[in-house]
């Protein structure tokens, strides 16, 4: 079953995401090099407390910190400790999640540390980003789930490709839907898998966690002993970006943005929903 949200619902959902938003604004700042992603952590927590929200991560299956913290070629789901030491030329994710009166915000993004970053990195992170907008400018009524996973993938394959020779969109991990629960139906895919069929159609108050996770090599990933953190199998360094999408009468609304995708679906040609907030 899928979660459809009253106008009154989705308000408190955007009151989470900008929570979420406040969080990356904050980890963005302090990821420096010689930072821990501990201090990451503490800095996401401070966010939470100061705006009166509950952490949606912390204790999510026993997972131990406010966010997830993966650097260079973890792909997702790295916990928060005192010897991840963030050095110039690294990159890490910052996943991030916030609940506000029982409903929930979950947001993702990819942050350079220092300097010295290769050129196909900015590339990368430019592709994986785009490709959650072309995702998020596919969220309209009448279309179905597939049309979203069309418009990811799509993106991503009409780019040149890297040196590495391809990018690996990551295959065990995707979006999902989102609301009264963090992760909840329907599945969302960065690639179309035929054997899916077209998902469910986009109707208003449907709620999806667009996220794609896209590395310079494969797309295959294993999970490491803590039964957390998860690793491309090449090594090959990946990027996240993520955020949560309210389809309403009047359009998308992303939740997450601080503008609530104005302006990126602007450039689409799409026309963000009114921020109930505003």
């Amino acid at each position: 079953m899928v979660e459809l949200k009253t106008p009154e619902q989705i308000a408190k959902m955007r009151a989470a995401g900008l929570v979420v938003a406040a969080m990356h604004a904050a980890c963005r700042e302090a990821a420096v090099p010689g930072a821990t992603t501990r201090e990451l952590d503490e800095v996401a927590a401070k966010v939470l407390a100061d705006h009166g929200a509950k952490p949606n991560f912390l204790g999510y299956g026993g997972f131990p910190g406010n966010i997830c913290t993966s650097v260079n070629d973890v792909v997702v789901h790295g916990i928060p400790d005192s010897e991840t030491v963030l050095k110039s030329g690294d990159i890490i994710s910052v996943d991030a999640g916030a609940i506000v009166d029982g409903w929930h915000g979950d947001a993702a993004i990819t942050v350079f540390v220092g300097e010295g970053h290769a050129p196909e990195l900015h590339e990368l992170s430019r592709v994986t980003e785009e490709s959650m907008w072309a995702g998020i400018a596919a969220m309209r009524k009448g279309n179905r789930l597939v049309d979203v996973s069309k418009a990811i993938e799509g993106y991503i394959r009409r780019q040149p490709r890297p040196a590495s020779g391809r990018y690996g969109i990551i295959e065990d991990y995707g979006g999902h839907g989102i609301g009264s629960q963090m992760h909840m139906d329907p599945h969302l895919l960065n690639y179309v898998d035929r054997r899916r069929g077209r998902g469910p159609r986009l109707v208003p108050g449907i709620c999806l966690a667009i996220e794609p996770m896209v590395g310079l090599g494969t797309a295959k990933t294993h999970v490491l002993d803590d039964e957390w953190t998860v690793k491309t199998d090449d090594g090959s360094w990946a990027c996240h970006w993520e955020h949560s999408v309210a389809l309403t009468e009047q359009g998308p609304l992303v939740l997450t943005a601080p503008d609530g995708g104005r302006a990126k679906l602007a450039e689409y040609g799409v026309t963000a929903a009114p921020d109930p907030l505003a």
